[in-house]
């Protein structure tokens, strides 16, 4: 499948879920450090930010990720989730069109993020694990932690890297390269403590 299909398969994948979620599940802190579900639903509403407003946007905060990414949490936090929803679902992509592979990237992150604190695992598509495993969110600096280490899928024929082994499911290894230290007790390998450090 295209990047494009694969991307509306996801943002589909999470709207579902969005939609079913009880109101204490959105108050759940998720794996991003000092975000709830619902901070999380509310920063991937960036891209339903018009360029000009985002570029302003990034002015305003000095051109700082966290800054921005923070501001518009805080934006978030004033819609009801019933309107959180229907703007995520309904409003345009505009980043996605520009850059579907980055935001499908950061995308799948997230909905993990999401989905592993409530318990609400799903079965990922292998084109999906594979395009994840493969083209990293950069933003996330997968680089930094996966350098010198020889990362291998047991649920996927895929393998990347060479050095100390890391041995997990695709989904895991995708997350612990995004830095989610949640998962690495899933992990295994003489490479699992060097992972651990960084």
């Amino acid at each position: 499948m295209e990047i494009r299909g694969m991307l509306a398969e996801e943002r589909a994948d999470l709207v579902a879920l969005l939609h079913d979620l009880r109101a204490e599940e959105w108050q759940t802190p998720s794996l991003c450090a000092g975000w709830s579900v619902r901070d999380v639903a509310g920063h991937l509403l960036y891209d339903t930010v018009a360029p000009l407003t985002y570029g302003g946007l990034a002015v305003r905060c000095g051109f700082s990720i966290d800054g921005m990414n923070d501001r518009m949490v805080d934006k978030a936090r004033t819609l009801s989730t019933a309107q959180l929803i229907d703007k995520f679902e309904n409003a345009a992509g505009t980043l996605a069109r520009l850059a579907p592979a980055l935001v499908l990237a950061d995308l799948f992150v997230h909905q993990q993020d999401i989905r592993r604190p409530l318990g609400r695992m799903r079965a990922i598509p292998a084109d999906r694990l594979r395009r994840a495993l493969e083209h990293p969110d950069p933003f996330a600096h997968p680089g930094r932690r996966s350098k010198g280490l020889r990362l291998v899928a047991t649920d996927l024929d895929w393998a990347r890297g060479s050095g100390l082994e890391v041995r997990g499911c695709a989904e895991a290894l995708v997350m612990a390269v995004a830095g989610r230290t949640a998962v690495l007790d899933e992990l295994e390998g003489d490479g699992v403590a060097e992972l651990r450090r960084r």
